[in-house]
C-alpha cells in the first residue's frame, strides 16, 4: 500500500521490521546514500518516558555527493538535511517505510535551482522503496 502526505511518501510491505531495515539500509547504499544519524524512537521513548511504542526508526540518510552539489548552491540547505528515512511496525503486523519528500522539503528554499536537484533525490529515494 503507498503512504503519502504533503511532505512524505512511502509504502508498506509484508516483511518484518528487522528484514525491512536492513533492505533499506542496502538499497540506500545502493544508491549512494550513507546513514549519517539514527534514532531507535521505541528504546528513546522507553528509555526518557518509561512508555512503550511501536518499532519506529528514523534513519538520516545522505549522499556526500548530492550534499556537496546541493549546499554549493544553497549554503543553508543544511536545515533540511540529512534526508529522513522512516521504518516503522504497523498495527497489523505489517511494516511501513516513508521518506521526506525532497521536493515539498526543498521547494521551501524558494531557490528555482534546487528543484532539478530535488527531483534527482526523489527518484533514487523512489527506485529504493519500488526495491522493497
Amino acid at each position: 500500500m503507498e503512504i503519502t502526505t504533503p511532505y512524505s511518501f512511502g509504502r508498506t510491505v509484508t516483511s518484518s521490521f528487522p528484514d525491512t531495515v536492513e533492505t533499506v539500509r542496502t538499497e540506500l547504499a545502493k544508491e549512494g546514500f550513507g546513514i549519517l544519524a539514527e534514532i531507535d524512537v521505541k528504546r528513546k521513548f522507553a528509555e526518557k518516558l518509561e512508555k512503550k511504542f511501536r518499532d519506529y526508526l528514523i534513519l538520516g540518510a545522505c549522499n556526500p555527493s548530492m550534499a556537496f552539489e546541493a549546499l554549493s548552491s544553497e549554503i543553508n540547505l543544511g536545515a533540511l538535511l540529512p534526508c529522513n528515512v522512516v521504518v516503522y511496525t504497523l498495527d497489523d503486523g505489517t511494516t511501513a517505510v516513508t521518506v521526506m519528500d525532497p521536493v515539498a522539503a526543498l521547494s521551501l528554499v524558494g531557490n528555482p535551482e534546487m528543484a532539478p536537484f530535488a527531483n534527482r533525490v526523489a527518484e533514487k529515494m523512489r527506485r529504493m522503496l519500488d526495491a522493497l
